[in-house]
């Protein structure tokens, strides 16, 4: 069985949308990080960095750990030998726009909500770096599906990883000019019409007002 230690955040939905795509028997372990559950001993042992999300594995009582939602993900299409190419340049080019998000999106967009949103202090210069920066990096991810269904080949880790970062910028820079992004917001849709997909957030839903209740 597979315990997946996690909360609703971007980062956090990542692998529940693909044990859900890849129809794997898990546990989800939330992990309250508004009250700092990530920074206890317990889940220090699971992961050193006192981040969500986390894996457990302990099928063949091995308890394999695995931390890092890119690692997670890679993780888990090998494991069941899905949405990741096993050799040669269908793996890479879904590789590159895998952790293209790793570390693009994801940092980016934090950045810009951290000093837009909940900074101590507003510096205009951090949030427009940021925003400037987050708008660019969207606008990659336009371009690219402009002419194509997925990021990468068939529907693959490189879709689900950038999902929720992608949601998240859609949504809190629509009036700085994402709205105009008409490919990526058509993705989002294609992505996010999944039954997988949208298993994933239901249940994290649920288990959030269940942890929080």
């Amino acid at each position: 069985m597979i315990d997946l230690y996690t909360w609703q955040t971007p980062n956090g939905e990542k692998p529940v949308l693909m044990l859900e795509e890849c129809g794997l028997d898990y546990r989800l372990r939330m992990i309250d990080i508004s009250a700092g559950e990530q920074k206890t001993p317990d889940f220090l042992a699971i992961n050193p960095n006192g981040k969500i999300p986390a894996l457990v594995d302990d099928e063949g009582g091995q308890g394999h750990t695995v931390f890092e939602s890119g690692a997670i993900l890679v993780y888990l299409a090998e494991k069941t030998g899905k949405f990741l190419p096993a050799a040669g340049p269908a793996r890479h080019e879904t590789l590159q726009w895998t952790f293209f998000q790793v570390g693009g999106t994801g940092p980016m967009l934090g950045q810009w909500h951290h000093f837009d949103a909940a900074a101590p202090e507003r510096i205009p210069y951090a949030v427009e770096r940021y925003r400037k920066e987050s708008l660019r990096l969207l606008g990659v991810l336009d371009d690219r599906l402009k002419d194509r269904e997925w990021l990468a080949g068939d529907y693959s880790i490189a879709d689900i990883i950038n999902f929720g970062w992608v949601r998240s910028g859609l949504s809190g820079l629509k009036d700085a000019g994402a709205r105009d992004l008409s490919a990526l917001m058509a993705w989002t849709e294609r992505v996010g019409s999944r039954p997988a997909v949208k298993r994933a957030i239901e249940k994290l839903d649920v288990a959030k007002r269940d942890k929080s209740g």
